[in-house]
């Protein structure tokens, strides 16, 4: 069991197949999460929802998109029904983070959150009419970030101008400060034949968080 601490609330988070975090809210914290990740929470514990800036995930993704607010005090659990990694990242004020769609689990009060859609990646990272990348940002109050990872999660720290190659289904988030943009490596099988290797360039200043386990995208639709 790891604990975690946050404003005056705290997170322990255990289990390993498909890790739990119980969150001890506070009288004057909350947190917010998407709706189909809660596992139980005591029945003290108010539930709300929260309006979202951005494109209608309900219409342009094909997916229903609720971000449900919890307010302390009381009791909560969350639960991703996948086998993989917590990761806990806490914000200090001023930064930002962009995380891959799907992989946000709850963030604390103090972190503004938004989406954008990414229609210049679609065929390297959906395979289809363009990917959602979630947003978070701190103001001038530190933050308690919470994603789940498929398998496990690496992070790597690039420096300026340092660039990797990431398998795109292999990135889960990325500070701002790291540009992201689709590459293409083209790959002799033979005298005449070629294969093609679409990959994420992620370039520095910043932090690349990749997950070990993740399904290949379709590509050219």
């Amino acid at each position: 069991m790891t604990e975690f601490k946050f404003s005056s609330s705290t997170c322990q988070v255990e289990g390993e197949l498909v890790p739990v975090a119980e969150i001890a809210l506070s009288p004057q914290d909350g947190v917010y999460f998407e709706h189909n990740i809660l596992l139980w929470k005591d029945e003290s514990v108010p539930l709300s929802s929260m309006p979202t800036n951005g494109p209608k995930r309900s219409i342009l993704g094909g997916m229903p998109h609720i971000v449900t607010v919890a307010n302390g005090p009381g009791r909560i659990a969350f639960s991703k029904d996948a086998p993989g990694e917590l990761v806990v990242l806490p914000l200090h004020p001023g930064m930002e983070l962009d995380v891959r769609e799907h992989a946000f689990v709850l963030a604390s009060h103090s972190i503004q959150y938004s989406y954008i859609r990414i229609k210049g990646l679609v065929n390297l990272l959906h395979g289809g009419s363009g990917m959602f990348m979630d947003r978070f940002v701190t103001q001038q109050y530190p933050g308690l970030l919470m994603l789940h990872g498929n398998g496990n999660v690496l992070e790597r720290t690039l420096g300026p101008g340092e660039k990797i190659l990431v398998e795109p289904g292999g990135f889960l988030y990325k500070d701002s400060t790291v540009n992201m943009q689709a590459t293409q490596l083209q790959l002799k099988t033979g005298t005449f034949g070629r294969h093609s290797m679409y990959l994420a360039e992620m370039s520095g200043p910043g932090r690349v968080g990749i997950q070990s386990m993740y399904h290949h995208h379709a590509t050219g639709e």
